[in-house]
């Protein structure tokens, strides 16, 4: 028998899923225009982010209305929380990307310069994180989930050295200081959407096995 709150709860998953697709389309959008040196691809991804945050608001409004209306408990519950936190997680991605689309129209108006393999890299590792989040959470697979876990000091260490590594350039290279500091701020993003992807892993786990992981390895190893 079909309960009065089961469409609201499908309605949330359909729109965090959606969500989720648009983060991910326009943080690989915000790459290509740095990548490129496309300041046309860059605009769009500031008209893109504004559909994530009125999906984050219509998200936002319906949770509220579920919890005022139909006092979810148990798995509902959680099913509501993690999905609000995974939204807010999916913003932050969305505002990120927008920071890297800026990056990328300052880039198109200083010198041409190689793109470093690095940064590359760490571009890679941080879409694949934030993909894996999304399919764990599609799928409801912890597995999957403690695999972008795991990524993630990874992630940090190949943002640790790329930055060391521009800020030595920028030294034997003064005239490319500005494009070095802005494909550092770029890194900076990078490494936060793989804590957001994190996050949204820490979600799937807490939805599936009804465990917070969050800060576990931290707690254990103090």
């Amino acid at each position: 028998m079909k309960r009065t709150v089961d469409p609201i709860l499908e309605d949330l998953r359909e729109m965090s899923l959606r969500m989720g697709s648009l983060a991910e389309a326009i943080l690989i959008k915000a790459l290509r225009a740095v990548w490129e040196r496309d300041p046309g691809l860059a605009g769009e991804v500031q008209e893109d982010d504004r559909e994530i945050d009125r999906l984050d608001l219509r998200i936002d409004a319906e949770v509220t209305r579920v919890l005022a209306l139909h006092h979810p408990v148990a798995n509902d519950l959680r099913r509501v929380l993690a999905i609000r936190t995974m939204s807010t997680d999916l913003e932050r991605v969305g505002d990120l990307a927008r920071n890297i689309a800026k990056g990328a129209e300052r880039l198109t108006e200083l010198p041409p310069v190689p793109t470093p393999p690095r940064l590359e890299d760490l571009a890679d590792q941080a879409t694949r994180a934030l993909r894996g989040a999304l399919d764990s959470f599609t799928e409801s697979d912890p597995v999957l989930a403690r695999r972008v876990l795991a990524s993630d000091d990874l992630i940090d260490d190949t943002e640790d050295i790329y930055v060391r590594e521009a800020i030595a350039d920028a030294s034997t290279h003064p005239d490319k200081t500005a494009q070095g500091v802005d494909m550092i701020l770029i890194a900076k993003n990078l490494e936060r959407v793989a804590d957001h992807a994190t996050n949204i892993a820490e979600e799937v786990i807490f939805l599936a096995e009804a465990r917070l992981v969050r800060h576990e390895s931290k707690l254990l190893s103090g």
